[in-house]
């Protein structure tokens, strides 16, 4: 399975944006972000021209699709996908990238950040419905239950990631039992209710894959 190997802060660095891809890291001081360092290539001394309109759908989905850590080919298959489906195309991309197990198991705090929920998964440290899954791309249904297994409740980077339920809890279309380290994927969300990524313009992405 592709992925990137990179250094992750370059990504954050080249949109401009926090994407979380280094958990506590990212909160912290030494995130390049609170530098303000300017992006890689950018003119530090701001003479660089306006970006085109197909310069912002671009960065727009680039930023969606580097936030939940999926390459180009995957991320277009899900536009796809989500094109085919009724209702709002842009909406329905997102409710599909929150579906994924390895965001859902970031998001019940079993993990500080998206790859690290990722090697979690196909580590096989994970289970929907008393299953073990070890598909990061896996698309979890309502009422389904996702747990860590057996003897991996005792891996010290899960406990140490789930010191932030008590700090921020979890989204509203979750349920977390910390203490058996299981949870329950309640409701698929709707696009107002995620939150934290308010501030992607959806639409320029559905233009980009327009054109």
């Amino acid at each position: 399975m592709a992925r990137y190997t990179g250094p992750v802060c370059r990504l954050c660095r080249a949109e401009q944006k926090k994407l979380m891809l280094k958990g506590d890291r990212c909160k912290s001081d030494k995130c390049p972000i609170n530098k303000k360092r300017p992006a890689p290539g950018k003119d530090p001394k701001g003479r660089a021209g306006k970006r085109s309109d197909y310069g912002m759908q671009l960065r727009e989905k680039q930023k969606l699709r580097r936030i939940y850590g999926i390459q180009e080919k995957q991320f277009s298959l899900f536009f796809e996908r989500a094109l085919r489906m009724s209702g709002i195309t842009g909406e329905n991309l997102f409710v599909m990238l929150e579906k994924r197990l390895d965001n859902v198991v970031y998001r019940l705090r079993f993990a500080s950040s998206r790859s690290q929920a990722r090697q979690l998964v196909l580590h096989g440290h994970v289970s929907v419905n008393g299953k073990r899954v070890t598909i990061p791309s896996y698309l979890v249904r309502p009422e389904d239950e996702i747990a860590i297994t057996g003897k991996s409740k005792n891996m010290v980077i899960i406990k140490d990631a789930l010191k932030e339920f008590g700090k921020s809890g979890v989204m509203p279309w979750l349920q977390l039992d910390p203490d058996g380290m299981k949870g329950k994927f309640l409701v698929s969300p709707r696009r107002s209710d995620i939150t934290d990524l308010a501030d992607i313009k959806e639409q320029m992405i559905v233009e980009f894959y327009s054109k």
